[in-house]
């Protein structure tokens, strides 16, 4: 198979990863020094650069995985179908950093980018929608799990990415209940289906590792798989407190977003016990998976605690739910996916990262002690901001409370900057090893 445009993907991936931590380093400085870059980017721009990139770590990278894991069994049914997928994604993000950093916006939150720039977006996800489908149709019905997870998350990305543009229209856009309803359930759904990329990766990985299927063909493999299905299609009412719905539409909310992640922490468990030492040492990927648990834990009792309806109101609008996303997006979104990179990259030369091995071991543990500083950081600014939005009578002003929170953004910038620098170490080798991996 010509590995080129799936290693393509994975690049622009890294690349986008490193822009977005830089991107949030320069934001969080700003947040600080508030006259920093203002001129050239300011706050609300550099924030959106900082969100998009990191969204495009996320789609790119899972694309790039599922491209190259499916051509290893199957024979790509449109290689072509691949490479301008990878060209219209490529130079649609061009368009997307152009129309930011020139303040062209007018579309919505993590998508404020003009919004004409769906339509290359949505070509992209329909070409690899067609590709997917027409690689693997003979084998999904009796395949594993992670087929048909993958199916399932590029097909509702399709679906629910329309919908996150539906505001367009002025049935939806006059109404603000309707408009903020729509909005927040095609941006659960979109969350939902590459979650559904993601973790049909994990399990792709972990299955790899062991050289056993059965993990990816067993019942609670699939039961995980419909949990996840649930929550895509109904979890999203856990964000719309805010909005006048039905008790019973709160409550089932709540449940079902409890629950997928318990189950995927469960799985990753037992397939760490099922393993074997030498499994465990040949492996580069094992302790990014095994990291993975960890941070679906603390994310867990952090959404527990954020989806009951008293503590949403308290810590709404705060850091805390910055804490959440990025808790999600780091610590268990891109741990899988920086797993999936050194599973595809050992695969390819098990011995190309030998000599990085000794930095890659710091980099790792720095990578896990910054984020864990960085969301402790974030945790702790959003409980002062939530006291002082309903608990400080009287109220001080809102500058005298910025000055008070700055020791604590000093400590969460600080931990981003050592992320940022734990990321360096860790994709650098990548990188390198997939430009080489390209050039034969």
């Amino acid at each position: 198979m010509n590995k080129k445009t799936h290693f393509s993907f994975l690049i622009l991936g890294i690349i986008s990863l490193k822009l977005g931590l830089l991107f949030g380093l320069l934001a969080g400085a700003q947040y600080m020094v508030p006259e920093f870059l203002k001129e050239i980017i300011p706050f609300s721009q550099m924030r959106e650069l900082h969100v998009t990139m990191v969204i495009s770590w996320i789609i790119l990278t899972a694309t790039g995985c599922i491209y190259y894991f499916i051509s290893i069994d199957n024979k790509l049914a449109f290689p072509k179908l691949e490479k301008a997928h990878i060209i219209i994604f490529g130079l649609t993000g061009i368009l997307i950093l152009i129309s930011i950093l020139t303040n062209n916006m007018g579309g919505r939150e993590y998508m404020t980018y003009n919004p004409l720039l769906f339509f290359p977006i949505i070509i992209g996800w329909l070409l690899f929608a067609i590709n997917y489908y027409q690689t693997i149709i003979k084998k999904i019905v009796f395949g594993p799990v992670y087929l048909w997870m993958w199916m399932t998350g590029i097909l509702f990305m399709i679906i629910t990415y329309s919908e996150a543009h539906l505001w367009i229209f002025s049935f939806f856009k006059g109404d603000v209940i309707k408009d903020i309803t729509v909005q927040w359930k095609s941006y659960g759904g979109i969350v939902g289906s590459w979650n559904m990329l993601i973790y049909g990766t994990a399990i792709y990985v972990m299955s790899k590792i062991k050289g056993d299927d059965r993990i990816a063909k067993g019942k609670i493999a699939f039961f995980f798989y419909f949990l996840g299905l649930t929550n895509l299609m109904f979890g999203w009412a856990h964000h719309t407190y805010i909005i006048p719905h039905k008790p019973w539409i709160r409550i089932l909310a709540y449940g079902i977003s409890m629950t997928e992640w318990i189950i995927l922490g469960s799985m990753i468990l037992n397939w760490r016990k099922s393993l074997n030492q030498k499994q465990k040492i040949n492996s580069p990927a094992y302790k990014w998976l095994l990291s993975t648990d960890v941070w679906i834990f603390l994310n867990l009792v952090l959404a527990l605690l954020i989806s009951i309806p008293t503590i949403n109101l308290f810590t709404h609008g705060t850091h805390i739910t910055v804490a959440h996303s990025m808790g999600t997006t780091i610590g268990i979104n891109s741990t899988i996916l920086i797993a999936a990179i050194f599973y595809i990259v050992s695969k390819e030369n098990k011995f190309s990262l030998n000599k990085y091995k000794k930095r890659l071991n710091i980099a790792f543990w720095l990578f896990h002690i910054s984020l864990l500083v960085f969301w402790g950081s974030l945790l702790y600014s959003g409980y002062l901001k939530g006291i002082w939005d309903q608990m400080d009578m009287p109220k001080t002003s809102f500058s005298e409370f910025i000055t008070d929170l700055k020791p604590v953004i000093h400590v969460l910038v600080s931990g981003g900057l050592f992320l940022f620098i734990s990321i360096e170490f860790i994709t650098n080798p990548l990188i390198k090893a997939l430009i080489n991996k390209s050039k034969k």
